[in-house]
């Protein structure tokens, strides 16, 4: 059985020869690997989240049983490095680079007040010239041996907040704020038009996703979530299943998130993304227990305290213990609950992918 087939076997809740896997990297973590390895190191490909769409080529040589597409910036508007040393990207959003991530410092939206603040700010163009190019170059070369999963996190919530500034945004949801709707209407056009996209160039998988868990408790009350984002997901989903009714759709939330996921499932939802393993009620019994005969459970390696902290031996019977519960009868993407930190040894990278050959 090669990765595509284990892939496949795994997402239509066959049980598989073993447990497919799925990491990503941060850059830090890719060009250290490619060193150890002695490989060619590649650059994060200029996209959004773009650590779930680069290093395809080291993770695969790892182990990984699929890989990742995402959008690109487009030719005419690459994210860019100001003269003050500042990074613009195409939303407008501007960041201050500090070290291994950059944090946001300008949002281009932080005055809006009204829909017309919308309808004046300058939205990625989605058919732009090159914003596809990579996307297309991943498929040709791996659709016919591994998964295919399509990027599209920062669905609607995040990318609001990128674009406004959290407090400001979650106040301005209380205060039903005119511009709200708007901007909403318009993250759901642009983002509904990628995720159609990447199904029609053969994505298995699309990878939708928004953070509405902390570590204790839930971002948001559920009222406000079926207000404003569960009828958008909603949409959302119907259009992307209108595509291709096979499609397969993976929800990422960080935190303690699952209150929510009855709400997705009842929309549509097929795979549960990243099961933080350290966060309030996401132990993966309960998980099992509440949700395994209706979804997917892809990610539930701790990346906080386990892949840092712990030995070779300790993780690999952590995730045996993991496939145990969360694989039981099939349906579980072994992964980590988010990119591999640069605080994780290489012999605990390697331990990661030898324990799941051995599942």
């Amino acid at each position: 059985m090669n990765s595509k087939e284990r892939f496949l076997q795994t997402i239509n809740r066959k049980v598989p020869d073993r447990a497919p896997v799925f990491a990503t990297f941060t850059p830090q973590v890719a060009q250290k690997m490619s060193e150890y390895l002695k490989v060619k190191y590649e650059k994060p490909l200029d996209s959004m989240l773009s650590t779930r769409a680069s290093h395809m080529d080291l993770l695969v040589n790892l182990g990984n049983d699929a890989v990742g597409i995402a959008t690109c910036a487009p030719d005419n508007f690459p994210t860019k490095t100001l003269e003050n040393g500042l990074i613009e990207n195409e939303w407008g959003m501007i960041f201050k680079p500090l070290g291994l991530y950059n944090e946001f410092h300008i949002y281009p939206l932080a005055n809006a007040e009204t829909a017309e603040d919308i309808l004046k700010h300058k939205f990625p163009d989605p058919v732009a010239e090159g914003r596809w190019r990579e996307a297309e170059k991943t498929i040709a070369k791996y659709n016919k041996t591994h998964g295919i999963i399509a990027d599209l996190e920062t669905t609607l919530f995040e990318t609001a907040w990128y674009l406004v500034g959290l407090e400001k945004f979650l106040m301005d949801l209380m205060l039903e704020a005119e511009y709200i709707d708007p901007l909403l209407d318009k993250i759901q056009e642009i983002h509904t038009f990628y995720g159609r996209k990447m199904i029609e160039l053969g994505a298995d998988v699309l990878w939708c996703g928004d953070d509405f868990g902390t570590q204790q408790s839930q971002i948001m009350d559920i009222e406000t979530f079926r207000k404003y984002f569960k009828p958008r997901f909603q949409q959302m989903f119907a259009e992307f299943k209108n595509v291709n009714p096979n499609i397969k759709l993976a929800w990422h939330s960080c935190g303690a998130f699952s209150p929510f996921i009855p709400d997705f499932i009842e929309i549509g939802l097929d795979i549960v993304n990243p099961l933080q393993p350290m966060a309030a009620g996401m132990e993966p019994e309960i998980l099992k227990k509440q949700f395994g005969n209706e979804v997917i459970f892809f990610g539930g390696v701790c990346v906080q305290d386990l892949l840092p902290n712990k030995s070779p031996a300790e993780i690999k019977a952590e995730i045996i213990r993991r496939k145990n519960i969360f694989g039981e009868n099939g349906g579980y993407i072994v992964a980590p609950a988010h990119n591999i930190q640069d605080d994780t040894s290489i012999e605990n990278i390697l331990a990661f992918f030898d324990a799941v050959k051995q599942l």
